[in-house]
């Protein structure tokens, strides 16, 4: 028994002896030494491929007088690209690279190869080389990982760019007045008022108004007042007898034409607000202390005593503001339809120049074409100096990725929040990452967040991006949830386009559903440049 225990001693020696014997059989035994990946599928972030190769040494392999070279080589379409060499020595070495003992070790390293286009199709494999004394030997080429994933490349970086927006009213209100006046602490209406030229032209509006088939007469408004003189209690009862008066004046006024809408009708009492319009436009010497005075004081007895204190000002106000708040108001409230889209649209082409500057914006927003947007923001550069075109034709030429002319555009224009974001909209299209960024973070509006998303998910930040863009739905939104690993916004994505086809095949593709990977890459497909990737995206490889 102890003559057969030394025999299988022996025969462990010698296999151990014949393991490191020589670098030729370190080539021969390769077979037993493990290597792992991780990733196991590389993947591209930031533009790079890094990964972490773990390579184990079994006991008694490595020769404790070798020196072994191991290369990482990225093997793609295109060719492909090493890495320097680590270096490892035996025990015995006296050299300062790092050592395997002979009873085995791990040893990992981080690789790390610039992404190059065609590198989607590629391989990670270790190429080693052993020296010993003046002998060198290859170990067989041992492949360690597939790839890469690119996914975070279908970004889209267009960028989201926002026109300024205009103010045209489909509907506006108008207004047309006249007025009738009274003498003081009298509620009668003269005839003389009736045929005043107020009355005139208040009868001559209500006249345009039924013949024009864009205005629309909604009310009517009859507001008498008494002037802020005498006492308050008085001047409630005259206005209150001033309205009934107006009223009837009223019926007069319209009997030829008719008023076909409801008359409203109001008594104001004291009209200290229209005695201090009337102050305000007034050239009266000392009408700035007037206006203090109504600031400081609220009480109406109060305010009338400390103006009579000032009699040279109170016999001013007496002769030449005084007489005009004694009187009723008749106000026609009136609806003006505007241009309709249409008509619009028919005057950019027949009449442009009767279109004000809000028309313009608006009708820019109507047509299709850029070209046509560009000539009639140009327009209402040209007739109105509007800043709001000169931002919008910046916008415009962006959209038509014509840079140069963006930057002419918006050079004058005010650096607002979305100036700011139009400026890192150019400079994202420039791939100027490091400009886009700033400008991002200068403006303060909801598209320039969503853009810096974009630079997030170039950059390798998908969390940050994820961040950002949670909420929305849109095609980045989704993708930035798919690089974090949730597949549903990316699987539910509401869009026909060959783009968003594409990812919902991706989610697909990682939730294991092949039937919903063949339907939208059958859409997909339809753009060309799609096509081409899913035959070579890693994504896809288990359905190829």
């Amino acid at each position: 028994m102890k003559k057969q225990i030394k025999l299988l001693s022996a025969a462990i020696l010698s296999i151990a002896a014949v393991a490191c014997s020589s670098p030729e059989k370190m080539a021969e035994m390769a077979e037993n030494v493990t290597v792992k990946c991780k990733p196991a599928v590389l993947e591209v972030v930031a533009g790079e491929i890094n990964a972490n190769v773990s390579v184990t040494y079994p006991e008694d392999y490595f020769h404790p007088k070798a020196i072994l070279e191991v290369t990482p080589v990225i093997v793609y379409e295109g060719g492909e690209v090493k890495m320097e060499p680590f270096v490892f020595q035996g025990e015995k070495v006296q050299d300062n690279y790092q050592v395997v003992p002979s009873e085995g070790a791990t040893v990992s390293k981080n690789v790390n190869f610039r992404y190059l286009p065609g590198m989607e199709r590629c391989y990670l494999e270790l190429r080693g080389t052993v020296r010993y004394k003046s002998k060198t030997t290859d170990l067989p080429t041992q492949k360690v990982a597939d790839g890469a994933n690119t996914t975070y490349m279908l970004v889209c970086k267009n960028g989201k760019v926002d026109y300024k927006s205009d103010n045209y009213q489909d509907v506006i209100n108008q207004t047309a007045e006249g007025q009738i006046l009274y003498q003081i602490n009298s509620s009668n209406v003269r005839n003389s008022e009736l045929k005043s030229q107020s009355i005139k032209d208040f009868q001559t509006a209500l006249e345009e108004i039924k013949s024009n088939e864009r205005k629309s007469l909604i009310s009517t408004d009859v507001i008498a007042y008494a002037s802020p003189d005498g006492k308050e209690d008085q001047n409630e009862k005259l206005s209150d007898n001033r309205s009934k008066s107006a009223e009837k004046a009223f019926g007069k006024v319209t009997r030829k034409n008719p008023v076909d809408a409801p008359v409203n009708v109001k008594s104001v009492g004291e009209d200290w607000e229209g005695f201090q319009e009337l102050v305000a436009e007034s050239d009266i010497e000392d009408k700035n202390l007037i206006i203090r005075v109504l600031s400081m004081y609220s009480d109406p007895a109060v305010r009338e005593q400390e103006i009579k204190n000032m009699s040279a000002v109170y016999t001013a106000l007496a002769k030449n503001v005084l007489p005009e708040l004694r009187r009723a108001r008749f106000i026609a409230n009136v609806e003006f339809k505007n241009y309709t889209s249409e008509e619009l649209l028919a005057l950019i082409e027949s009449n442009i120049d009767v279109l004000d500057e809000e028309a313009l914006l608006r009708a820019a927003t109507l047509v299709k074409e850029n070209e046509d947007k560009l000539a009639i923001y140009k327009k209402a550069v040209e007739k109105y100096s509007s800043a709001r075109a000169q931002y919008n034709l910046g916008v415009t030429y962006i959209l038509m990725n014509k840079l140069a002319e963006a930057k002419a555009a918006l050079e004058n224009v005010e650096k607002d929040a979305d100036w700011y974001n139009a400026m890192g909209v150019i400079a994202l299209r420039e791939n100027n990452l490091d400009a886009a960024a700033e400008y991002f973070a200068t403006s303060s509006n909801q598209s320039a967040k969503e853009n810096s998303a974009v630079i997030d998910i170039l950059d390798g930040d998908y969390k940050a991006a994820a961040e950002k863009l949670a909420g929305l739905e849109s095609y980045n939104a989704a993708l930035a949830q798919l690089l974090v690993g949730n597949n549903a916004p990316a699987a539910d994505l509401k869009c026909d386009c060959p783009n968003a086809a594409y990812l919902r095949a991706v989610a697909a593709a990682r939730m294991g559903l092949g039937a919903t990977v063949k339907s939208n890459l059958e859409i997909a497909s339809k753009c060309d440049k799609l096509a081409a990737r899913a035959a070579k995206d890693v994504e896809f490889s288990q359905y190829r």
